[in-house]
C-alpha cells in the first residue's frame, strides 16, 4: 500500500511555473517512486526510500510511494495509477528492470510526464525525450570498503557476493579489491554470483562457503545485505555494507559502508523542476552521474573493529575523491586473466561512458564473468 509521505494538493509539472508567483504553496510537484522490494531492506530499497522520505520534505512537493512492485507489467500497471490517480508528473521507478520495456512503454503513453530511472543508459537515439538516467560512482566507496577490509583482515582473503555480473556490478567488486590491493598488493577477492537480486537462500549460502575457506571479510551488491551481513555477524566474520547502514544487523563485525545519499540527489531534481527545467526541454540532463564530490554517495560510520590506520586511509581517499584527484581504475591494470586492460599511464575515468560497459573482472578477482 503506498503511503504519503508529504501531503500537498496535487498539480502538474507544468502548472509549478505558472504558480510560482502565487506563493509557495501553491508551486507544488507530485513525484511517484516505485521499488521492487520492501523499505526496510538494510539495502536498496531502503535507500531509495530513505531518499524518498527526504526529499518529501522539500516544500512544495508531494511524494507518493509503492513498494515490493515486481520487474513485470506490474509496474506499468502502477506507473500509470501514480499518473492518473495521484496526479503524478515525475516518476522515479528504482529498480534495474523497469527501464526496459516499461518504462520505455509507460513514457510514450504519457509524453508530459518525466521518468527518471537509475541505473540505465539513456540513448537520444532509442528513447523517448521524457525519458531520463540516473546513477552514481558508488564504486568510488567501494574502493573505499576494500582499503578498510584490508586492514581488517588477517587472511587477506575477502569475500563478494553479487547478484549478476552486469558493468554496474563488475564496477564494484572491481573497485573493492583495488581499494583491498592498495592496501595488501597480495589479497585476493573471492566472488560468488548469486544469479539475481534478492536470493536470501543462495546469499547465506555463498556468505557460508566463503567463510568455511578462510575469507575473513565479506561484503556484496545484491539488493539487501541483511543475509550476507546477520551471516557474517553470526560466523565471526567481518562485513562492509552497501546501499544503505546495516551496523544494527552485526556491531561487533561491521566496518563501515558504502551508501547511497538518494536524498541529496532527489532534492536536487525537485529543485530543477520547481524551476521550471525539464528532460523535455533541456533543462534537466538526460543523464546525470556523480560520487562522493557530487553528494550521490557516502560512507556508514566507523565500527568498532576499524583500526586507526585503516581511518586515517580511508579518510586519506575520500578526501582525495571529494578534490578530484583520484581515479580507481589507473593502469597498467590487468584483468584475472592476464589481459591488459587499460594501459600503463593511462585511466579509465569515471565520466567514460566505457566505464558502464564493464565485461571484466580485476586482477586478484578469483572467479569469471562467464
Amino acid at each position: 500500500m503506498r503511503r504519503l509521505l508529504h501531503l500537498l494538493p496535487i498539480r502538474t509539472a507544468a502548472a509549478i511555473t505558472l504558480l510560482a508567483t502565487a506563493g509557495p504553496s501553491l508551486a507544488e510537484t507530485v513525484m511517484g517512486f516505485i521499488y521492487v522490494g520492501p523499505k526496510d531492506d538494510y539495502g536498496y530499497n531502503q535507500a531509495h526510500a530513505e531518499g524518498g522520505a527526504g526529499v518529501g520534505k522539500v516544500p512544495g512537493v508531494k511524494v507518493v510511494e509503492e513498494a515490493s512492485v515486481p520487474e513485470t507489467n506490474a509496474v506499468q500497471e502502477t506507473m500509470l495509477n501514480m499518473i492518473n490517480i495521484d496526479g503524478a508528473s515525475v516518476l522515479f521507478p528504482t529498480s534495474f528492470g523497469y527501464f526496459d520495456p516499461h518504462i520505455l512503454k509507460v513514457a510514450k503513453e504519457a509524453p508530459e510526464v518525466q521518468f527518471l530511472h537509475c541505473g540505465g543508459l539513456y540513448d537520444e537515439k532509442k528513447h523517448p525525450k521524457n525519458v531520463g538516467s540516473y546513477f552514481g560512482w558508488i564504486y568510488e566507496a567501494q574502493y573505499v570498503n576494500g582499503i578498510v577490509a584490508a586492514h581488517a583482515s588477517k587472511s587477506g582473503k575477502l569475500g563478494f557476493i553479487a547478484a549478476k555480473p552486469i558493468p554496474q556490478v563488475l564496477m564494484n567488486i572491481n573497485a573493492f579489491a583495488l581499494g583491498a590491493r592498495k592496501v595488501n598488493p597480495k589479497a585476493t577477492v573471492k566472488v560468488v554470483f548469486t544469479g539475481d537480486w534478492a536470493m536470501p537462500v543462495k546469499e547465506a549460502d555463498a556468505a557460508n562457503s566463503l567463510i568455511d575457506q578462510g575469507i575473513d571479510v565479506l561484503t556484496c551488491h545484491v539488493d539487501s545485505p541483511k543475509v550476507v551481513t546477520q551471516t557474517a555477524e553470526r560466523r565471526g566474520a567481518h562485513v562492509c555494507g552497501y546501499h544503505a547502514n546495516a551496523a544494527a544487523l552485526a556491531p561487533k563485525g561491521y566496518l563501515t559502508g558504502a551508501e547511497w545519499d538518494w536524498s541529496s540527489v532527489y532534492s536536487k531534481y525537485a529543485k530543477m523542476i520547481q524551476e521550471g527545467k525539464s528532460l523535455m526541454n533541456g533543462g534537466i540532463p538526460h543523464l546525470i552521474r556523480g560520487g562522493f564530490k557530487e553528494g550521490f554517495i557516502k560512507m556508514s560510520p566507523y565500527g568498532p573493529a576499524v583500526s586507526e590506520a585503516a581511518k586515517t586511509d580511508a579518510d586519506a581517499a575520500k578526501a582525495a575523491f571529494m578534490a578530484g584527484t583520484l581515479e580507481v581504475f589507473t593502469g597498467e591494470l590487468k584483468d584475472n586473466e592476464g589481459n591488459v586492460k587499460v594501459p600503463a599511464g593511462g585511466a579509465l575515468k569515471r565520466d567514460d561512458p566505457a566505464i558502464e560497459s564493464m565485461s571484466w573482472l580485476v586482477e586478484g578477482v578469483l572467479g569469471s564473468t562467464k
